[in-house]
């Protein structure tokens, strides 16, 4: 049983999904949804134990030897993101039957937890495959779900914003095709082991350059790399709660996860940040959207498009880590990945339950809510505190890790551009705040009543680990480190 852990991750929840509709009955849908994403969490721990144990998982498919077969391979990067696809992934979906209930009609609850599942399969399978095509396909599955569920919003314009993210999100996996189909044509395998030795033979070539190219550009539109970040902010703000909490905790992390995975392990870090000018281009898109978004969100009047252009930013500091190229810059970049993840499912979790008690997140209707759901805004503080990287809390580990990476490289500048777009954050947070704190109830507006504690619940888990992971570093950065030092060929 222990050696399928790899494949249970992603046929569980694969073979659940059809099974939804068998369930006639929304509550016993969420029920199965919820055990099925619990089951994935405590699989994704297992594998985790496992791979720092023992180091690196490798299944066969079918009992095939990767080239000709597939095979999972399970390496400390690969086993930090199933945990935090899988614990988000759960925890958000203990609020869905609550919120969904005032979102959606009840004909499409079912439709929505099957989506809600193939969307993490697909999420799972880029994951842990180690075959190129066989991301393609994986990105395919949770792209098209993905689409689906944002489309679910009951604001007509959730339509608009999933067309967008359609025509995007097509571009950009046909732009991975494209690159995969490039590879594949000089080296004649898709598996990522065999590609990074063979690719050492043909890398000067145009027809590599050009694979390279089109592999970048098409996972830095998933990523929502700004300029490339166009379909997210509405993508993010008119589909129901659940769905931006969940997409916004993993969606991009996903994203983030293939661009490492293709620099570092495919074509290799002397391809990538010396034959070509990566590094100084990631890190001029890096600060720019950091500070583009961020200014962004502070003129925004929407609270979940104001956190959507947040989280373009927040990805900016992901890349900046990612492009200096060292062991620190990969540690921060991938200590933002599961801490970005726990904020901001937090925060659009109680902007569901905003959504849930007053029917909107307008900042002017947040007038009075500090008073009137305490809990609910307490969450929103406390994560917002995280974001901007206030000491005790998450954000603060990452962004730490961060700045001294880009001080050990005498890029001075950098470190400085980093605070001051931090300080831009606590400027939209201060808004949301001095509203909702600082201004008397809506003048008309019956009394609002606090969140349900099924909402609470989940909200509050992510808001203490917030905290918690904030004070107690040793499992996130233990990972981190050991994940990044991996990726440079370091042994421990």
């Amino acid at each position: 049983m222990l050696a399928h852990l790899p494949i249970l991750q992603v046929i569980v929840p694969l073979m659940a999904a059809p099974l939804c509709w068998f369930l006639n009955r929304s509550k016993l849908v969420w029920l199965f949804a919820l055990f099925v994403c619990a089951f994935t969490c405590l699989n994704s721990m297992f594998l985790l134990q496992q791979v720092m144990s023992s180091g690196t998982i490798i299944y066969q498919l079918g009992g095939w030897d990767a080239p000709w077969g597939i095979e999972y391979r399970i390496d400390e990067l690969n086993a930090l993101l199933l945990l935090i696809i899988s614990s988000v992934g759960t925890v958000v979906l203990f609020a869905a039957h609550t919120s969904i209930q005032k979102e959606l009609p009840e004909d499409r609850h079912t439709l929505f937890y099957s989506l809600y599942l193939l969307s993490i399969t697909g999420m799972f399978g880029i994951v842990s495959t180690g075959d190129v095509f066989n991301v393609f396909v994986f990105l395919e599955i949770s792209s098209l779900s993905a689409y689906a569920l944002i489309a679910l919003g009951k604001d007509r314009r959730a339509l608009w914003a999933a067309y967008q993210y359609l025509i995007m999100g097509t571009i950009g996996a046909t732009f991975i095709l494209i690159g995969i189909g490039l590879l594949y044509q000089m080296t004649g395998t898709l598996n990522m082991a065999d590609l990074a030795t063979r690719l050492a033979e043909v890398n000067q070539t145009r027809t590599v350059f050009a694979a390279f190219a089109f592999l970048i550009v098409g996972v830095c539109l998933k990523l929502a790399l700004f300029p490339l970040h166009l379909w997210l902010p509405n993508a993010y703000a008119y589909a129901p709660s659940i769905v931006t909490a969940f997409l916004a905790a993993t969606a991009t992390k996903v994203a983030v996860y293939l661009l490492i995975r293709f620099t570092y392990t495919v074509f290799g870090i002397e391809f990538s940040f010396t034959t070509l000018p990566l590094q100084n281009i990631f890190i001029i898109l890096g600060l720019v959207g950091v500070f583009a978004a961020s200014t962004a969100a502070i003129y925004k009047t929407n609270v979940k498009h104001i956190f959507a252009y947040s989280s373009i930013a927040q990805v900016g500091y992901m890349i900046i880590g990612y492009a200096i190229n060292t062991t620190t810059g990969l540690m921060a970049t991938l200590l933002h990945l599961f801490n970005h993840a726990l904020m901001k499912s937090a925060l659009f979790l109680a902007l569901g339950a905003v959504m849930y008690r007053i029917g909107s997140v307008q900042l002017s209707q947040f007038q009075g809510l500090g008073r009137q759901m305490p809990l609910t805004m307490a969450a929103i503080v406390v994560a917002g505190l995280s974001l901007i990287g206030v000491p005790l809390t998450v954000g603060f580990v990452s962004k730490w890790y961060l700045l001294v990476a880009a001080i050990e490289e005498g890029m001075w500048p950098v470190a400085v551009l980093v605070l001051l777009g931090s300080l831009l954050a606590v400027l939209y947070i201060w808004r949301i705040v001095e509203i909702a704190y600082f201004k008397p109830p809506l003048p008309g507006r019956e009394a609002v009543q606090e969140a349900p504690w099924t909402f609470l619940a989940p909200i509050w888990a992510l808001v203490l680990a917030n905290i918690y992971f904030g004070i107690d570093t040793r499992l996130s950065v233990q990972v981190a480190q050991a994940a990044s030092q991996s990726l440079f060929g370091i042994n421990p």
